[in-house]
């Protein structure tokens, strides 16, 4: 049985992004594992689970249904309820590494671990297979090879959260939250990028003006990169997890 690894922060993870790829890998009789800073269960960002404080943008901002309901059946899951300490994942244990994403400030003790980044760096430097969306991206790009010195992601293609997407979610919500929607100063994008052996390297994908669905891939866009496989939203999730499975069965 193929096995996957899950790093998550403490609280503020996507749900979409966690919940959908578990989903999927489950279902496709793939083994995962969850490992947090503590040992102890994570927990979603409760607004996007919720919708709580989005106002009239709820329908827009949120989880949808598809994400809230692969949420809910996460939470109630023994994986999820039992996951490993960082320090207790052994990362040559795995076959594969999922770096899902978020924006809220709970993120940044992940974004930011040198026990995970260096999972991160295992996983590349074995050649195995390696999916991350959203901020997830900025995680692998952060992580530094020890055999080249440079960011794993350098000289390789990806595509992540957009500058426009986070700023126009930004702009829209600033007024009554703040900079929720803004996880470090310097868009993302403009982080990932300075990482990348060319800027081109990044792909930004077509406009992100629908999400896709379990029975409607086709809105959803990622980049594939020999064994490394990455995406910009949750609008991408259905997608993403569909192409991680393929590329778990198979070994990369």
């Amino acid at each position: 049985m193929r096995t996957v690894l899950v790093p998550l922060p403490q609280v503020d993870f996507d749900p979409t992004e966690v919940a959908v790829p578990w989903r999927a890998l489950v279902a496709a009789g793939v083994q995962v594992r969850f490992a947090t800073p503590t040992g102890a269960p994570g927990a979603a960002d409760p607004r996007m689970v919720t919708g709580r404080d989005l106002g009239l943008l709820k329908g827009l901002l949120m989880a949808d249904r598809h994400g809230v309901d692969a949420y809910a059946a996460l939470v109630a899951s023994p994986e999820f309820q039992d996951p490993l300490a960082y320090e207790g994942a052994r990362p040559e244990a795995f076959d594969a590494l999922l770096l899902p994403g978020g924006h809220a400030k709970g993120m940044c003790p992940y974004l930011e671990s040198p026990v995970v980044q260096a999972m991160v760096a295992h996983f590349f430097d074995a050649d195995k297979p390696v999916a991350a969306i959203c901020h997830g991206t900025l995680l692998a790009a952060r992580s530094v090879s020890p055999r080249t010195g440079r960011s794993v992601l350098h000289g390789r293609r990806t595509t992540g959260l957009t500058r426009m997407q986070e700023l126009t979610a930004w702009n829209l919500t600033r007024a009554w939250l703040g900079d929720y929607y803004r996880t470090y100063p310097t868009p993302m994008e403009t982080e990932l990028r300075s990482f990348l052996r060319s800027p081109a390297d990044y792909d930004p994908g077509p406009l992100p003006l629908r999400r896709d669905t379990p029975d409607n891939l086709g809105p959803g866009f990622i980049v594939r990169d020999g064994n490394y496989l990455s995406a910009r939203w949750p609008g991408d999730a259905h997608r993403f997890a569909a192409a991680f499975v393929e590329l778990v069965q198979r070994g990369g």
